[in-house]
């Protein structure tokens, strides 16, 4: 056919036609009034799609691969969104389980130091910048929270309330630079104060320039006066490093604290305090030292030592059966002899 005027616009025709037949068949859906056109060309056309088909096997399994492969991916995904749904939901199994432990640590806590608290749950962490550490608890005002109350975790100081809303309360945390506490060493009682240092260890600054301290030592909160804003015995912290004495009026040592401000969850408010100091007694107890256990091994004797005993023993061994063989014939004998 010649590329005329007239071939174009048949061939533009044909094409609008074509379209129009398609849109009509989408949208009458069953009910398509091109269905029986197109159920006789299936009945006309299908043997020689057949045949075509079969003679180009391989290319349609190609094909049919490709869409299957499509399926599977498609089932995969739909496997993997399952899996991570049921990962999610045990996660937050284990995520409960791990606040039930903590709640149950913390009560074992305010327990040890007859601490009435408040049990609260950390919902917002502020902005750490200029060293600010602080956290929001999901309780205030309506819970009985005031300015100034302790709080701990089962690990022991988390902090003090700074400012409290209806329903929610700030809380300065104690590795925050502006955070200051009285502490107390373990056994020796020896006072000083704790400041936080971020990240780092807090600062102790004892009031005796010359107490003796070693890495290990344990201190916790001296308490306030009015038991605002902290109240005595709850746990601080390790004492990791000593700086050596100067000949000054106080000496600083560093204190590794037993709460990681990094993972705060459920915490509690104290909001009665103790009626006598607990002293030590909130302070975990130290691990024990796994016993020793001693082995003593004896070294074999020597090859000829060890030949020698052996042959030392057969012999004892036949000199005792001879004797027993010499006793036996002479009870035979005296059995025989009639007095």
């Amino acid at each position: 056919m010649r590329d005329t005027r007239e071939s174009r616009l048949l061939l533009v025709l044909l094409i609008a036609i074509a379209f129009a037949l398609i849109t009509v068949d989408i949208r009458g859906g069953q009910e398509s009034p091109v269905d029986g056109a197109r159920q006789a060309a299936a009945a006309v056309f299908g043997p020689v799609e057949n045949g075509v088909a079969a003679a180009v096997d391989p290319v349609g399994n190609a094909i049919g691969a490709v869409r299957d492969s499509g399926e599977r991916h498609t089932r995969i995904a739909a496997l993997e969104k399952e899996n991570a749904e049921l990962k999610a939901e045990l996660g937050s199994d284990d995520r409960n389980r791990n606040r039930l432990r903590e709640l149950d640590t913390m009560l074992k806590t305010a327990g040890a130091g007859q601490y009435g608290i408040k049990g609260a749950q950390v919902i917002a962490i502020g902005a750490a910048q200029g060293f600010s550490w602080t956290v929001t608890i999901d309780v205030g005002a309506r819970d009985g929270i005031k300015r100034d109350m302790t709080v701990l975790n089962g690990s022991g100081l988390v902090g003090r309330v700074t400012t409290v809303g209806p329903s929610t309360s700030t809380v300065l945390l104690a590795n925050d630079p502006d955070f200051t506490v009285g502490t107390r060493m373990e056994k020796s009682d020896e006072l000083g104060f704790a400041t936080g240092q971020g990240d780092s260890p807090l600062l102790v600054q004892l009031l005796n320039g010359k107490a003796k301290v070693k890495p290990g030592d344990r201190l916790v909160t001296f308490g306030s006066r009015a038991d605002k804003p902290f109240v005595p015995g709850v746990p601080v912290g390790e004492v990791v490093r000593v700086d050596p004495a100067g000949g000054g009026l106080t000496r600083n040592i560093y204190v590794r604290p037993y709460v990681g401000f990094t993972k705060l969850d459920i915490v509690g408010v104290v909001v009665q305090a103790p009626r006598s100091d607990p002293r030590d007694m909130v302070l975990p107890q130290k691990p024990k030292p796994a016993p020793t256990v001693t082995v003593t091994v004896t070294p074999p004797p020597p090859d000829g030592q060890q030949a020698n005993q052996q042959d030392q023993g057969q012999n004892q061994d036949q000199a005792a059966q001879g004797r027993n063989q010499n006793d036996g014939q002479d009870q035979q004998d005296q059995g025989g002899v009639t007095p």
